[in-house]
């Protein structure tokens, strides 16, 4: 296989809602490249994507699949990408590496949320898009209503560079309106004959190729003169054209066929590798120090790992795009992020399963190598003369979370092991143990997410495990001044322990002034300061300590112990066992033993102190609460909108978007549990939603009694 330079590559993702046909249309992408010699179907299970067992047993996408062809002596390297949106991390990696995608759209179907979904996400990433309508061999297909559904909902302007001729269960033909041509299709094979429009089809013909002419010369002032003095375009004018109108996110040019039955493969190949952006004219990779490196073969190595996967026999797989420079066979690269060496020992095309063995890749170009030592996704391997990190993938907030346990005791370090292999494969997958809740929880995109990775282990692991409803990590506070003291006192053979501690506590709030004296019962106390600390809690809130202690009662070598008791209730709140937090607590008047008196009796002092003070301030459970936003068809608008009522939800705003409605509302993480599955019954699986934490509130009287009712059963058990 020979080595492609940056000017003879494209770099294409495939994008689209499930059931669109990506996976059949990259196998039609390979066998026309020669990559493959026939094409596997996913009913056989013998595709180059969608190579997994797991994938077999659901017939869809689950991983990005890397593969490549050769065409018209150029290297296309496709990453076909899954539909759903619980695996929306495979597109992000993809999207980082890719230069354009290629949106497939189900003839049948036209517009669906899965299409919204990422072209929301396409368009976020800034990545231009062709559209393919697919499947015009099916008996409801409708070019026309499809190409209307995305002129109303793309915020990219669609013009049309093919239509079919007789969609439907005959399909076999097309008009190409840039090349003024007909192709009839003579087998499955994409064996095409090449004719003249038919006279009843030239009118249209024209007026689109006129549409797409416009559209051409729109992104161009020398072109737009050229329109106005010939009237119209040649064919390598319209190309320029829209080269600038695709790079720029302005135009998405629209192809028709059946990749089922390789219709439209070629003449889509033809276009991508003349008029898509390629390495060179693409958006410059930029360094975490806003450095852009172009994809230039003289310069020093740089390349980026965007996936990483475990294969049994193999180990680790690290696939990557190489930014600048080559990248050899025994090359030694630096980890920008370990600052470790890494010895490239062997160098791969990828094709899906298939790896093709190269001895080098050149700046623009996608691989993979094998068995890095400490090298994962969204590192960079570079020159050790040129040290650069790339910047790296932004992925999506998790949206479901649950706790996990092992079914059997014996297993759950072998859980563990399995559950970080996940992470390296699948970085939207977070896993971590809870001191807080005592909990290992994982937290991923969807149920469905969480269910598959469920289903891999246990089926290539024979480890069961279960998913369960996690804790919450609640918070307490106090809404009010409160005093106490309390005397520890014990006496047993020898030295005794004694310590009394006289404390106040009220609400901290930024911006509060210095204390300066309580009204407490029916006595006041007077605050004279003599140290403060103040600390940020790990657990989010504050902790002001202020010693106010006058004439010595308790010595200053016990401050120490007693802000420790207190560490220790708020580590663990006196009402439900949750952390505490913004409390401000003055310490201004205690007693002491001359014997007695010690660490330990001072710390057990302030504790106990610390608690009895707690229960009298009007404490409070507050409860974590997020920003969740859905985005639905609108007709399910109301089902939605009840649900989220039903969920203690506050509703911030409502808009609509071309045929979908976007909600916005603030949810407690308490009520979110599975909404995934719930929102997908409620909208038949059309409606998508991401959520992210706001802040701490305080829960409703009724719940706080429930939640004190609770952990006083769970206490005295």
């Amino acid at each position: 296989m020979k080595n492609y330079s940056a000017k003879e590559i494209k770099n294409i993702v495939l994008i689209g809602a499930p059931g669109t046909g990506k996976t059949t249309l990259a196998e039609a992408m390979a066998y026309e490249g020669k990559v493959i010699d026939r094409r596997g179907t996913i009913e056989n299970n013998n595709t180059l994507s969608d190579n997994t067992d797991i994938e077999h047993e659901y017939k869809r996408s689950i991983y990005s699949t890397i593969l490549f062809t050769e065409f018209m002596d150029r290297k296309l390297n496709i990453i076909d990408c899954p539909g759903s949106d619980d695996f929306c991390g495979s597109l992000f990696s993809a999207f980082k590496v890719g230069d354009v995608g290629v949106m497939l759209f189900n003839a049948q179907n036209g517009w669906e949320v899965g299409s919204e979904i990422q072209a929301r996400y396409a368009r976020a990433l800034r990545k231009p898009v062709i559209g393919f309508i697919n499947q015009l061999d099916a008996d409801k297909a409708s070019f026309e209503n499809t190409f209307e559904m995305i002129k109303a909902n793309s915020r990219v302007k669609p013009v049309i560079v093919q239509y079919p001729v007789n969609q439907g269960a005959g399909f076999d033909s097309f008009i190409d309106v840039l090349l003024m041509k007909m192709y009839r299709f003579k087998d499955e094979n994409g064996t095409r004959e090449e004719l003249d429009i038919p006279a009843e089809e030239l009118e249209r013909a024209r007026e689109l190729n006129k549409e797409l002419v416009e559209m051409a010369a729109e992104h161009d002032e020398q072109l737009m003169e050229l329109y106005f003095d010939k009237g119209t375009l040649h064919q390598d004018e319209i190309r320029s054209g829209l080269k600038i109108g695709v790079a720029n996110r302005e135009v998405m040019p629209i192809f028709c066929g059946s990749a089922k039955r390789d219709i439209g493969t070629k003449r889509l190949m033809e276009f991508i590798i003349n008029v898509a952006p390629g390495p060179m004219k693409a958006p410059k990779f930029l360094t975490t120090e806003g450095e852009e490196l172009a994809a230039e073969a003289s310069e020093p190595t740089a390349a980026f790992v965007f996936k990483s996967q475990l294969e049994q026999h193999i180990g680790e797989i690290s696939y990557l795009r190489v930014v600048r420079g080559k990248i050899t066979e025994g090359m030694e690269l630096v980890n920008t992020r370990t600052g470790n060496k890494e010895k490239i020992s062997q160098l791969f095309a990828v094709a899906g399963k298939n790896r093709i063995k190269v001895a080098e890749l050149s700046a623009g170009d996608i691989g993979c190598t094998v068995k890095l030592k400490g090298t994962r996704t969204n590192d960079t391997l570079a020159a050790a003369a040129s040290l650069v990190a790339v910047e790296p993938i932004v992925f999506p907030e998790p949206r479901y979370r649950a706790a996990v346990k092992a079914k059997e005791q014996n297993d759950e370090e072998k859980l563990g092991k399995l559950l970080n292999d996940a992470k390296y494969e699948d970085p939207t997958i977070l896993v971590e143990y809870s001191k807080e809740l005592k909990q290992t929880i994982i937290q991923g995109q969807g149920e469905h997410h969480l269910n598959i990775l469920r289903n891999k282990i246990q089926n290539e692991n024979k480890l069961e495990f279960e998913y369960f409803a996690p804790k919450i990590p609640y918070r307490e506070t106090i809404t009010k001044v409160a005093q106490a003291d309390y005397r520890h006192k014990k006496q047993s053979g020898g030295s005794g322990q004694f310590g009394e501690v006289h404390m106040v506590i009220e609400p901290y709030y930024e911006g509060i002034g210095e204390p300066k004296s309580y009204k407490v019962g029916k006595g006041e106390i007077t605050v004279n300061i003599k140290g403060k600390e103040e600390y940020d809690l790990p657990w989010g809130g504050k902790l002001q300590y202020y010693n106010s202690i006058v004439g010595g009662a308790i010595d200053a070598r016990f401050m120490p112990a007693i802000l420790k008791g207190i560490m220790e209730k708020m580590d663990e709140g006196p009402l439900t066992g949750s952390y505490a937090r913004d409390i401000r607590v003055v310490i201004y008047d205690g007693k002491m033993h001359p014997v007695d008196s010690n660490e330990i009796s001072f710390k057990l002092a302030a504790r106990n102190a610390f608690k009895e003070a707690f229960r009298n301030a009007g404490p409070k459970i507050m409860e974590p609460i997020y920003d969740v936003e859905v985005l639905t068809p609108s007709e399910y608008m109301g089902s939605v909108m009840s649900d989220l009522q039903n969920r203690r939800a506050m509703i911030m705003g409502m808009e609509s978007d071309k045929g979908f409605d976007r909600l916005n509302a603030r949810v407690p993480l308490a009520e979110l549990y599975r909404y995934s599955t719930t929102l997908s019954s409620l909208t038949s699986g059309a409606a998508t939603y991401s959520m992210k934490f706001a802040s701490y509130e305080q829960v409703p009287s009724d719940v706080q009694e429930k939640l004190l009712k609770a952990y006083t059963d769970t206490d005295e058990e």
